[in-house]
């Protein structure tokens, strides 16, 4: 409708359409196409530097290890403690650790647990139901699978990851609901990206120096650490297990599909999610053979939107590339792929036993 201080306009000339034909002729440069162990080890090795490079993280430095406890509370059935880390000089990462009550003096299996977005950072993980807003959250999303861990006996580690809770950047601070809840992903990019960052590698290399952290912990198993997360928590364990395996097994949930439907045609999506050269590199399938042959749980939900327009068989696509990876190296059943009906959220219905089995 007219507001009388436009004019209609009768045709649109988009971009969509060429950049989609591009996608079709660059794409998967350095996609798996191994056909034996060898070839594949030869391959992860090129691949893995071809990520670090693009997305930053071969320039990052990491001081000496600085972690501080901020605060230590007794919760139901766990003790929820406070940290600070210092992942790069003069950058810091606060997180939650979950610790369960019993039996006290041993040594854990672990779970990192990255949020994605919706959650106010850490906040929704680990279960933090006192904040009205954080509820709703985990009442949508049953966002809270940090403290369903940690009363199965992990330890849990729920970090804010870069643009999310306490380290929002200026565009959204403030204690408004809207703001509180977001994140400047944006905001981020905009500042890493002309740098030779990227939002993905810095959220990547914050989990690294975690594990880092995590390995002097007495109460910590360092030869049993799983990560798990949803949507862009499932980015971050992706990413993370894909280039850091010290990461011994990993679920994601809601984040697997091919990136020409899912982030190119639908590139509304959040600006973490892009990378410079990536879609010329690799497609996530690719990033998921990475991970082979750890055990990989990936959760979908047959309605979820983010599938992309082809739904569960863009999902599906890049299922069969990083299968092809684990059936090279005579590990196909350790990549599990559980469908569930309903749209974009953490089901978790089959990952209590499945980490059971795997960590």
């Amino acid at each position: 409708m007219n507001n009388k201080r436009t004019t209609h306009t009768d045709k649109y000339y988009t971009c969509m359409e060429a950049l989609a034909k591009r996608f079709d002729y660059v794409s998967r440069q350095m996609g798996l196409k191994a056909s034996n162990a060898e070839e594949y080890e030869t391959w992860k090795i090129r691949v893995r530097a071809e990520l670090r490079h693009i997305t930053g993280i071969s320039l990052m430095k990491a001081p000496p290890l600085n972690c501080v406890m901020l605060e230590r509370m007794r919760m139901d059935g766990y003790t929820r403690e406070k940290w600070l880390l210092e992942t790069e000089y003069d950058v810091y990462m606060p997180f939650y650790v979950l610790i369960p009550q019993n039996p006290e003096n041993q040594r854990r299996p672990v779970v990192i647990a990255p949020h994605g977005h919706g959650s106010a950072g850490k906040y929704a993980p680990a279960g933090r139901a006192d904040i009205p807003a954080v509820a709703d959250a985990i009442a949508q999303y049953n966002y809270d699978y940090g403290v369903q861990l940690v009363r199965e006996g992990y330890m849990v580690f729920c970090p804010d990851a870069r643009g999310f809770g306490e380290r929002r950047e200026s565009t959204m601070q403030g204690d408004e609901e809207d703001k509180f809840m977001s994140s400047s992903c944006a905001q981020l990019n905009k500042m890493a990206i002309p740098l030779g960052l990227t939002v993905t590698g810095m959220w990547t290399w914050d989990l690294m120096r975690l594990i880092d952290y995590i390995e002097t912990r007495e109460d910590c198993d360092r030869r049993r650490i799983g990560c798990i997360g949803l949507s862009g928590g499932g980015q971050q364990t992706l990413w993370v297990t894909a280039l850091d395996d010290r990461i011994k097994c990993a679920v994601i949930s809601g984040y697997f599909y091919g990136y020409k439907q899912s982030l190119l045609i639908m590139s509304e999506n959040c600006s973490c999610n892009y990378v410079p050269h990536l879609w010329e590199k690799v497609d996530m399938g690719d990033i998921g053979a990475l991970i082979a042959p750890r055990p990989l749980m990936i959760e979908t939900g047959d309605q979820d939107p983010l599938n992309g327009a082809d739904g569960l068989k863009n999902v599906l696509s890049q299922i069969e590339i990083a299968q092809k990876a684990y059936d090279i190296l005579g590990k196909s059943n350790n990549l599990y792929h559980y469908i569930f009906k309903g749209e974009h959220k953490w089901c978790g219905k089959n990952v209590i036993p499945w980490l059971k089995k795997n960590l």
